[in-house]
């Protein structure tokens, strides 16, 4: 069945599909990429990073079939592995309050790591916090906020203004913000045009998005694309393909696709290691 194209059923919702099983066997992996992970100088402060997940699973595309995702497990994890090693605590938000939805065919079924994490984690994931409340009780003791990839990412959080106060905060105080793959959408949320004027990121291209449905991965097109709004925005894309990239800008951490959940992991936790041990 790995070279059959359709999009597979999601028996949970009308005219809504999971990947085809062959894009599942050519972008997903039993194991996944944890490398230099050892940090022997764990942060012992007091001051946490800030998950914002997806609290939408169904994405519309250009067809009228829904996209069954949420957040990528490998782009939530494997930054979150790293993190969790270099001693660092997670606060967990949606927009809504509602659980944190996964794209949960992608998780690496033979990687006990990333399990494990997962595990940890799932209550926090299960019952987060809402954004706003975590708005009105303070950001301050926040050192990075955290926004996982995966289409989930497209709803909801390009338009919230809770996610744009977030982010003006970050920016205002000098905090890292953490995201790759789709999760830059989110810097959409930030209405100012000239906010990110000259910043450079990589994300999940455009041209991708626009092959996947030829093989499954999506049911449709999407509707729009979130590259071309990031470029309006004054944003420089550093990537034009995949292949593990991330980049450092300031406090932007950033990374084109699962291939770079590793890689920005050890990119956060080396940064926020240095910058809060100084």
């Amino acid at each position: 069945m790995s070279d059959d194209k359709t999009p597979q059923p999601d028996p949970a919702e009308e005219n809504a599909f999971f990947p085809s099983a062959y894009s599942l066997s050519q972008f997903t992996s039993p194991k996944s990429d944890l490398s230099g992970t050892d940090y022997p100088k764990p942060y012992e402060g007091n001051k946490k990073i800030l998950m914002i997940g997806a609290d939408e699973r169904y994405l519309l595309t250009d067809n009228g079939r829904f996209f069954s995702t949420g957040n990528h497990p490998v782009e939530t994890l494997a930054p979150m592995f790293h993190l969790d090693r270099a001693g660092f605590d997670f606060d967990v938000a949606t927009i809504s309050g509602n659980p944190v939805k996964f794209e949960f065919w992608a998780m690496p079924s033979e990687d006990e790591d990333i399990k494990g994490l997962f595990a940890k984690y799932h209550p926090r994931f299960k019952q987060p916090l809402k954004l706003s409340n975590v708005i009105a009780e303070g950001l301050q003791h926040y050192a990075a906020i955290f926004i996982p990839g995966g289409h989930g990412a497209l709803i909801g959080l390009p338009e919230s203004e809770d996610v744009s106060a977030v982010l003006k905060w970050a920016a205002a105080e000098d905090r890292f913000v953490i995201t790759l793959c789709h999760g830059p959408a989110a810097f959409l949320a930030v209405e100012d045009d000239d906010f990110y004027s000259g910043r450079k990121i990589c994300a999940f291209p455009d041209s991708l998005d626009a092959q996947t449905p030829d093989i499954g991965y999506m049911p449709g097109h999407l509707t729009w694309k979130f590259g071309e709004e990031l470029k309006a925005k004054g944003f420089e894309l550093m990537n034009d393909d995949i292949t593990g990239a991330v980049h450092q800008d300031g406090k932007l951490l950033t990374g084109d696709s699962p291939l770079a959940g590793n890689a920005l992991g050890q990119l956060a936790a080396k940064a926020l290691l240095d910058e809060l041990s100084s």
